[in-house]
C-alpha cells in the first residue's frame, strides 16, 4: 500500500510559528474527508488544544532537525507501510501506547515481506527485536499476542489505513481462520 503524504512542515499547523532545530514536534497522520491522508505538524506545547479534522491514524513526537539540502523531496512524499513503521519505531521518537498495536501489526507485515528480520527479544522479554533489511538498524517493538482481540483493538486504525469502514474494515482486521 502506498499513499502520498506531505513532508514535515516548516511551520506549526496550529500557530504558523517556524520550527527551530531541537524543537519537540508532534505529528499526526489523519485521514481527511475523502481518501486523502494529511500530516499535521505542530509544536509539542500546542498539542493539548489541537483537534485535527478527520480520523487520526497515528501520532508521534520527535525532535525537529532541519533537512539537509541534498535530500530528495520526491522520495519523502511516498509513504509506505515500511516508512510508517520506521517513523513510528524510530528510537528518537517517544513511545506512544496508542501506536503500539499498529506498530506490532506493521512489524508482522514487514517481517512477512522480508523487510524486517526477527532478532530475538530484549533482556526483559517485553520487546521483540527486529533488524531492518535495508539499514541493518535494530528496532524494538513491544511484545503482544496477535489474536482476534488484537485485531478488534486496531480495527479503527486498520480501517483508516486501508480506506475501509464498517464491514470492509472488519474483514481487513479479522483474517480468516487458519491464516497467519
Amino acid at each position: 500500500m502506498e499513499m502520498n503524504l506531505q513532508p514535515l512542515a516548516p511551520v506549526s499547523r496550529a500557530s504558523s510559528r517556524r520550527f527551530a532545530d531541537g524543537d519537540r514536534i508532534v505529528s499526526y497522520l489523519v485521514r481527511g474527508g475523502g481518501s486523502d491522508f494529511v500530516r499535521h505538524d505542530l509544536h509539542a506545547a500546542e498539542d493539548a488544544d489541537f483537534r485535527p479534522e478527520g480520523a487520526v491514524l497515528c501520532r508521534w513526537v520527535h525532535v525537529f532537525k532541519p533537512k539537509p539540502k541534498e535530500e530528495n523531496p520526491d522520495r519523502l512524499l511516498k509513504l509506505t507501510a515500511e516508512t510508517l513503521f520506521l517513523t513510528l519505531a524510530d528510537p528518537a521518537n517517544e513511545p506512544n501506547p496508542v501506536n503500539t498495536p499498529l506498530l506490532q501489526f506493521l512489524a508482522l507485515l514487514l517481517e512477512r515481506k522480508r523487510r524486517l528480520r526477527p532478532r530475538g527479544q530484549s533482556a526483559d522479554g517485553e520487546r521483540n527485536l527486529f533488524e531492518h533489511a535495508g539499514t541493518h538498524q535494530i528496532y524494538e517493538v513491544p511484545t503482544g499476542e496477535l489474536d482476534p482481540e488484537f485485531f478488534v483493538k486496531i480495527r479503527e486504525q486498520l480501517g483508516v489505513l486501508v480506506g475501509g469502514t464498517g464491514a470492509a474494515a472488519a474483514s481487513a482486521a479479522n483474517p480468516p481462520a487458519g491464516a497467519g
